[in-house]
């Protein structure tokens, strides 16, 4: 277990990464835990305005993503500089992704159904580093033997398939898969075969004509989410808190 700490987590070029996630995840949940207080209306803690503008905390973590980007590519990856600056960027990230949903929607969606696209985009963000930080990178490199990866061509060549998989696993409405796919190309190549979800770009294209290809990717989907969406929904409710269903507003 040391040996695999000392060659995954603790080698220089990972630590500055191991920093920013741990102060990403720990900043996300010290942000829901202040903001569900102030839901409550307990504690200390009020909402920031100025005048008749309320400042949403994704305002300073922008702030914050910039110094800590830009400080860390000016610093380098071998100093106390670019841990700091990893820090930083954690700090911001975790600012700027729980506040995700009021960026995609340009409204304040936060405590309404929307609202739990920030809880999904938070857990499949620190998901992914931590597949990084375990020995994963993109693209699946990682799976090529050391004369693969000097051969320019293979390289080349195992980058785009696992590229196209992500992709048509995007195609095929399945962002989770083709966001982890991008780490772990088995996942995208399974997403990639498997049936598509209903109203995704691929379903429209190529299911149009294909009533029992449209009717068994329903049905898929359907079982999934039946299966899936309850103890997903409690996840993020005891993560992010429940959403108010009265404040659920049409997408536009």
């Amino acid at each position: 277990m040391a040996d695999w700490w000392e060659t995954n987590i603790v080698e220089p070029g990972k630590l500055p990464l191991l920093l920013a996630l741990l102060s990403f995840v720990a900043t996300f949940l010290v942000t829901r835990t202040i903001t569900r207080l102030i839901r409550a209306g307990k504690g200390p803690f009020r909402n920031i305005s100025t005048g008749d503008v309320h400042i949403h905390h994704v305002v300073p973590g922008i702030f914050l993503m910039l110094v800590g980007g830009f400080w860390a590519v000016a610093a380098g990856m071998h100093s106390l500089g670019s841990m700091l600056a990893a820090v930083m960027f954690g700090v911001g990230a975790g600012l700027v992704l729980d506040e995700f949903a009021l960026i995609l929607y340009l409204d304040d969606v936060y405590w309404s159904e929307q609202g739990r696209k920030s809880v999904e985009v938070v857990m499949l963000t620190a998901a992914l580093v931590v597949l990084i930080l375990t020995g994963f990178t993109p693209f699946g490199v990682n799976d090529l033997s050391p004369e693969e990866r000097n051969n320019r061509a293979a390289l080349a060549l195992n980058i785009a398939f696992n590229c196209c998989f992500a992709l048509i696993a995007l195609a095929k409405g399945k962002l989770q898969t083709a966001l982890i796919g991008m780490v772990v190309p088995l996942v995208a190549m399974v997403g990639a075969i498997r049936l598509a979800r209903p109203g995704s770009a691929w379903a429209r294209r190529f299911y149009r004509n294909r009533h029992r290809a449209r009717a068994r990717a329903g049905l898929r989907a359907y079982r999934h989410d039946r299966r899936w969406a309850g103890p997903r929904r409690k996840f993020q409710d005891l993560i992010g808190g429940k959403p108010d269903t009265e404040l659920a507003r049409p997408r536009r």
